[in-house]
């Protein structure tokens, strides 16, 4: 019942910018903490952000290469995630998926791929 679909991946040269998005359904989205996750060709899938909140505190983190030019953020009322990807790289190339933090519930993921 679970269902993460992720968007907004493609080609793009270096220093451009994409915004992905994640609509999540089945579940109560407002409850839970969500991360995006990346993987490149011939690596592990790697954690890229979270988003968490304490009370009414939303909290981000962030890898040490993408601090600085991604933004993780969500929209409850529309049940999505997002990463705002700027400045990006030939490095940032990967499939991004977006994940419920810390539970096995992942999108299918959408491909960015990053070249002049």
């Amino acid at each position: 019942q679970v269902q993460l679909v992720e968007s907004g991946g493609g080609l793009v040269k270096p220093g451009g910018s994409l915004r992905l998005s994640c609509v999540g359904s089945g579940f109560s989205f407002s409850s839970y903490a969500m991360a995006w996750h990346r993987q490149s060709p011939g690596k592990q899938r790697e954690l890229v952000a979270t988003i968490t909140r304490s009370n009414t505190t939303y909290h981000t983190y962030y890898i040490d290469s993408v601090k600085g030019r991604f933004t993780i953020s969500r929209d409850n009322a529309k049940n999505t995630l997002y990463l705002q990807m700027n400045n990006l790289k030939p490095e940032d190339t990967a499939v991004y998926y977006c994940r419920l933090l810390n539970r096995n519930y992942w999108g299918r993921g959408t491909q960015v791929t990053v070249s002049s």
